[in-house]
């Protein structure tokens, strides 16, 4: 059987500030990339993140980026 994996890059709130719906596209997903690297996401988001894609039978993968929060992680300190 012919099988397709569709991802998606999921975790990008940060703190108060909601980004996408996760819990719903984790539906509709069999894999995503956890933002990390404090490009998007933080700590709690990350973890709520993957536990969600757990519960939903999603695989887990990490979408890292420099610590850049005005560059989406696109840009090097320093």
């Amino acid at each position: 059987m012919l099988r397709v994996d569709i991802n998606s890059d999921l975790g990008e709130s940060f703190g108060c500030y909601r980004i996408g719906n996760d819990g719903e596209i984790l539906k509709y997903v069999t894999s995503a990339n956890i933002a990390c690297g404090f490009h998007a996401g933080d700590p709690l988001v990350m973890e709520r993140t993957v536990k969600m894609a757990m519960e939903n039978g999603a695989a887990v993968g990490a979408h890292p980026g420099f610590p850049d929060l005005l560059g989406f992680g696109r840009r090097e300190a320093g």
